[in-house]
Parts: C-alpha cells; structure tokens; sequence
C-alpha cells in the first residue's frame, strides 16, 4: 500500500489484515485484487487458492515482481484480454498462460508481438501464499 495509485477493488485497500476483494472496472494503467489477499507496506500476499491481480496497461512488455512467502513455489495462470497469451507470452509464461514463482525475482510475463495497443491482464495464483510487489513495464 505504501506506493499503491490506481487501485479500483470496490471498498479499496485495506492495510495489513486480511480481505477478500472483487475486481471491480479497469480503465487504463488501472489495476484491482480479486480473492483473498493481506495487503502490507511493500507488498500483497495472497491467502487462498484462486487470488488474482488484474491491471489494464498499454506497453510492449509487462512483468511482474513476485516472490513465494513460504518458499514453496507458486503456481499461476495469465490472461491478455480474457485468452491465454500464445505467442505473446514472456520468458516466464507458456503460450497457455501457465507459470511457476519459484523465488524473488522480476518475472516477464507478457512480451506483445504485434501492435502495443490497451490491454486487460490477469494473473491468477493456483496455490497461496504468493507475494507481489510492482509491475514494470517496457
């Protein structure tokens, strides 16, 4: 939360305890929570199965910087506009849209090959316990 802009769950942020959070509308270089998330000064941990990050961006590239809290990795699948990425996945994302967090690190996760245009991206976690800290962009 300490660097938090253009968060649009209904209800917003809540600081260090525990929510469940819907996603609500993206408009773009928005971004949103879904699922059940503790959202602290540097970073969000997901609590549950199924949390999800969505943001709308408009860029050639999107990563992610993300770590396991547990240190067991964390499986998640990525979406570009509903669909599985296919040729525009990154370095650490399948054309399906799967992937594994397997420590913390700045993970690619899309690279558009054709027209940079706005865009709806959405990372689901598979497994708990994942932390996300900033998205970047190239």
């Amino acid at each position: 939360y300490y660097r938090a802009e253009r968060f649009v769950s209904p209800g917003g942020l809540v600081h260090d305890n525990p929510k469940v959070y819907e996603r609500g509308p993206l408009a773009l270089n928005d971004w949103a929570l879904a699922g059940a998330w503790i959202d602290n000064r540097q970073s969000a941990r997901s609590l549950a199965p199924g949390a999800a990050i969505s943001f709308r961006f408009q860029a050639r590239d999107l990563h992610l910087v993300l770590g396991s809290a547990s240190g067991t990795p964390v499986r998640f699948r990525i979406t570009v506009d509903g669909k599985a990425p296919g040729a525009d996945a990154g370095t650490d994302a399948k054309a399906d849209g799967s992937g594994v967090v397997t420590g913390q690190r700045l993970y690619p996760l899309v690279r558009q090959k054709g027209a940079v245009r706005d865009r709806t991206f959405t990372i689901t976690f598979l497994d708990p316990d994942v932390e996300a800290f900033s998205f970047t962009f190239g």
